[in-house]
């Protein structure tokens, strides 16, 4: 058995007694610090720390840069400017997804793509295989560390902490700091994540992430920044129906039967590898796509469970759980098209009981806005 890899914040976890780790695609990381419903609780009205330096950073630079990176990805990389983030795919000819990333456009000749951990030899590889023109690709995955803060409270967290408070506060969705301060370090600070909150992703020399991680929690404890693990993670990206991939994408699942056609330009100019099968997929009409689902009878359901209707499978469940926020069983289910309306009655099977759920509204939270209602998704 090869050996587990670890993050630069590996020794950090022992601080914790209650933390709990867990073999997540070769990586040796925390599934939990405190209890992933608390930390859950917590990204939700306070404020939650992650450690996510597994995830891969690539970095593409040349005069061809943006036309490669056009060919490759489905959104439209022309219409970024320096300072600016994309989340885009990169899919294969089938319309199938290779992975879902972010670009960060730095200059008008640099980009920084961040991919997802278990797909970083495959994405590089993919990569290296449909080079165009004078572009060059370095990994930069080893040297790179990346802190995810999120909740509320993190604007006011992370701008005690910067020598840029100002422009901290007032920076907008998926766009970066390129040089920022964060408690001394060097570092790259945007306003992104993967919870469904406000937040922001720090990007650090490795050799710099323990001391930022310590700082930032003992200054964020008075306002209730905890350290967060992966199982909080993925209650909290599954409620904001932020994809999984593997489960809500994959090489057999397109973005656009995960309800990601936002992301896929279809009509840019040069066209993109998959561009075909999506544009095909998208005329011909989707065959499947993927929905909440809410249980009626009780159960909780779990990936893979397939679903029933009319005494037959149409579709299995993709990510499933009891919603730390909503206090309801809920799940994401790539169905049969004719079985996707809100109200339509279907059947998830449970250790080997067929149990009604019901198809509802998604995503199932969305972050309220200052002065703004809203529904949550329910």
């Amino acid at each position: 058995m090869s050996e587990l890899k670890r993050t630069p914040l590996f020794p950090q976890y022992a601080d914790y007694p209650a933390v709990r780790c867990i073999d997540f695609g070769g990586w040796e990381l925390p599934v939990q610090f405190y209890g992933i419903q608390k930390e859950h609780e917590a990204v939700r009205n306070e404020a939650g720390l992650f450690d996510v330096s597994h995830m891969g950073e690539f970095r593409v630079t040349g005069p061809d840069a943006e036309r490669f990176l056009q060919r490759l990805t489905t959104n439209d990389v022309s219409g970024l400017v320096p300072g600016q983030a994309q989340y885009t795919f990169m899919c294969y000819p089938s319309g199938g997804v290779v992975d879902d990333l972010i670009i960060y456009k730095i200059t008008q000749d640099q980009y920084l793509l961040v991919v997802n951990a278990s797909n970083i030899d495959k994405d590089f590889a993919w990569l290296s295989e449909h080079m165009i023109g004078d572009v060059s690709l370095d990994n930069e995955s080893g040297q790179t560390a990346l802190l995810a803060l999120q909740g509320p409270l993190a604007s006011r967290i992370l701008s005690r902490l910067t020598t840029h408070p100002a422009e901290v506060e007032s920076l907008a969705p998926f766009h970066f700091m390129l040089q920022a301060e964060v408690c001394g370090s060097k570092a790259m600070v945007s306003r992104t994540g993967y919870t469904g909150e406000d937040g922001f992703e720090i990007y650090l020399h490795a050799e710099d992430a323990p001391h930022v991680w310590r700082e930032l929690l003992r200054s964020g404890a008075p306002d209730g920044l905890l350290p967060a693990g992966l199982g909080a993670r993925d209650t909290l990206r599954f409620e904001a129906k932020l994809p999984l991939y593997g489960q809500e994408l994959s090489e057999r699942i397109t973005p656009l039967e995960a309800g990601l056609g936002f992301f896929v330009k279809l009509d840019k100019e040069g066209g993109f590898v998959g561009q075909e099968a999506l544009a095909k997929q998208k005329a011909e009409g989707l065959p499947r796509k993927l929905v909440g689902v809410e249980m009626i009878d009780r159960g909780i359901p779990r990936a893979q469970y397939p679903v029933y209707a009319d005494n037959r499978q149409i579709g299995e469940v993709t990510t499933g759980t009891q919603s730390p926020t909503l206090k309801r069983n809920l799940g994401l289910a790539l169905l049969d098209i004719d079985y996707t309306r809100l109200g339509t009655e279907v059947w998830v099977e449970i250790r080997g009981k067929r149990l009604k759920a019901v198809v509802v509204k998604s995503p199932f939270y969305r972050r309220v806005q200052p002065g703004q209602g809203g529904d949550n998704g329910s």
